[in-house]
């Protein structure tokens, strides 16, 4: 009778404490509730920035008569605004990256959403600029994505795809932070991304490098006449990188998070808590 007591006292130890376990797990591979408030808090602030940005924009464009942006004489000389116009750029860039390192907790979180904020607030830019002068037209016309160093020309949903993969990255590496933490950098994904932006931006910036040597006023009135996919398509993959990585080492993180040994209707995380148990059987037929 004492062996039956016993045994039935550590088949309801192993299942709470396989319970407990599995609820540990699974809490952990789940974001918190601050994580989400800190992301829509970014969410928030980004596509506020992105109106500011799109009406901005929207004044310029209107005043130089230039709301399509890929005609001739794209960049016409305006004076003391256009100075003024690129440190508008580089701030705007710097109070992005700033809202991540207020939000963030160490330079992981700070990065991801710093990459949140770029990636919505571009996006919504042209969302924004698309509801206050009616373009872009399409996905697919062109447009000037920066000036600096040099002017940037792409089809709008080049960008578009890159700030989404900021935004996909940022998220997993917020949400999911004390996992991500765990992890070592690999630097060899990340040298994977670097070569990945490098390609981006020399394909952003191609024919504007072609005439740099030629005078500013060349490089104002550059107009690409097509887009080099190929090479941006490999940039992508290689800026997808360390998304891949991450994804599968969260999937795998996840599978490990759940029991090893199964017998019938219970968990064990270890062989010695199943053998146990298979002795219950044993113990009650020989009392």
């Amino acid at each position: 009778m004492v062996a039956r007591s016993r045994i039935g006292c550590w088949r309801v130890h192993v299942f709470t404490s396989t319970l407990c376990r599995l609820r540990t797990n699974s809490e952990r591979m789940k974001p918190s509730l601050r994580n989400k408030s800190r992301w829509f808090i970014v969410f928030l602030f980004a596509m506020a920035m992105a109106w500011v940005e799109s009406a901005v924009v929207y004044y310029l464009r209107t005043m130089i008569d230039r709301i399509v942006p890929y005609q001739e004489h794209p960049l016409p000389l305006i004076g003391r605004p256009g100075p003024a116009e690129l440190v508008r750029e580089a701030a705007t860039l710097i109070m992005l990256l700033m809202v991540g390192i207020l939000a963030g907790r160490n330079w992981r979180t700070r990065l991801s959403y710093s990459a949140i904020a770029f990636g919505v607030w571009d996006i919504f830019y042209y969302v924004f600029l698309k509801l206050m002068c009616g373009w872009p037209h399409s996905v697919f016309d062109w447009d000037i994505l920066f000036l600096i160093p040099l002017p940037w020309w792409g089809p709008v949903i080049a960008p578009a795809l890159i700030a989404l993969l900021m935004i996909l990255w940022g998220t997993l590496v917020s949400a999911w932070e004390p996992q991500v933490r765990k992890y070592h950098s690999d630097w060899k994904v990340w040298a994977l991304n670097f070569v990945g932006v490098a390609l981006a931006l020399y394909v952003f910036m191609a024919d504007t490098l072609r005439v740099a040597g030629q005078g500013v006023a060349v490089v104002r009135n550059v107009l690409p006449v097509a887009f080099n996919w190929p090479l941006f398509s490999l940039a992508f993959l290689l800026l997808s990188a360390p998304i891949i990585q991450l994804l599968w080492r969260l999937g795998r993180e996840r599978l490990r998070s759940r029991p090893s040994v199964v017998h019938e209707h219970s968990t064990f995380s270890t062989p010695r808590e199943a053998e146990i148990f298979q002795l219950a059987p044993d113990l009650n037929s020989n009392r």
